[in-house]
């Protein structure tokens, strides 16, 4: 299991349904921070919870 599964699955567990609320939350914490890594990161976790396998990429 990925690292970012397994955040998904304790959120998912603490939080229940509002864990794909709380991952979002943290990506736009990383997002304000300027750190990309960790956004790139909270995106895969935020989109495992909704059901995507893996987040948008953007194309620029």
């Amino acid at each position: 299991m990925s690292q970012a599964a397994q955040i998904a699955a304790d959120l998912l567990r603490q939080y229940g349904e509002d864990a794909v609320v709380i991952a979002t939350l943290r990506a736009a914490e990383v997002a304000a921070l300027g750190d990309i890594e960790a956004l790139a990161h909270w995106d895969e976790v935020a989109a495992i919870l909704s059901g995507n396998e893996a987040p948008p990429q953007d194309i620029n």
